[in-house]
């Protein structure tokens, strides 16, 4: 059964919403000096915009994170604390939509080229925006947190093609 572009939407940011505030908390709870939980939770995001840019175009997924973006940014607050929330929404707008971008541009290669590429580059921008505004000037040994979680993103966004390759519109492959 083929689902609406409504049904799509609605989905994306249901997800959208679930993935940034479990991330947002996650990411307080650190696995060690390297890694937190929220590094195997927020590349979820890219799987989710990249999906939804493939089967119904850009415009459709920065609709997606601009929603996405709001709901998660009240629940977060609320949630997470204001810094972490300020830091997770202003790193979340600027990745995502670059991820958007850079996803359109790729789109016409081999599959897996747009979701590889842009969720490497929109991860790197989202890493170093959210560590830097999240913990600078805390005790939180953030840096070597930043370079921890990046490794286990593009690990993540590498793992996710299945998964995009599996969930891709059908009728996406001649987009």
């Amino acid at each position: 059964m083929a689902t609406t572009a409504r049904q799509r939407f609605h989905l994306a940011v249901g997800a959208m919403i679930v993935l940034i505030v479990a991330s947002n908390i996650l990411v307080q709870q650190p696995i060690n000096d390297w890694l937190t939980w929220g590094a195997l939770t927020y590349p979820m995001t890219f799987l989710v915009t990249d999906l939804i840019n493939r089967g119904d175009g850009p415009k459709a997924a920065r609709k997606v994170v601009y929603v996405g973006f709001a709901a998660a940014a009240v629940v977060s607050i609320v949630l997470a604390g204001p810094r972490i929330a300020l830091a997770s929404v202003t790193a979340f707008l600027a990745a995502q939509l670059l991820d958007v971008h850079i996803f359109d541009r790729f789109r016409n290669r081999a599959w897996w080229t747009a979701p590889l590429i842009s969720s490497t580059v929109a991860s790197a921008v989202d890493t170093a925006l959210f560590f830097s505004l999240a913990f600078y000037g805390t005790d939180v040994p953030w840096t070597t947190l930043l370079v921890g979680d990046f490794l286990v993103k593009l690990a993540i966004a590498f793992t996710m093609l299945g998964p995009f390759r599996l969930l891709m519109p059908a009728r996406a492959e001649r987009v």
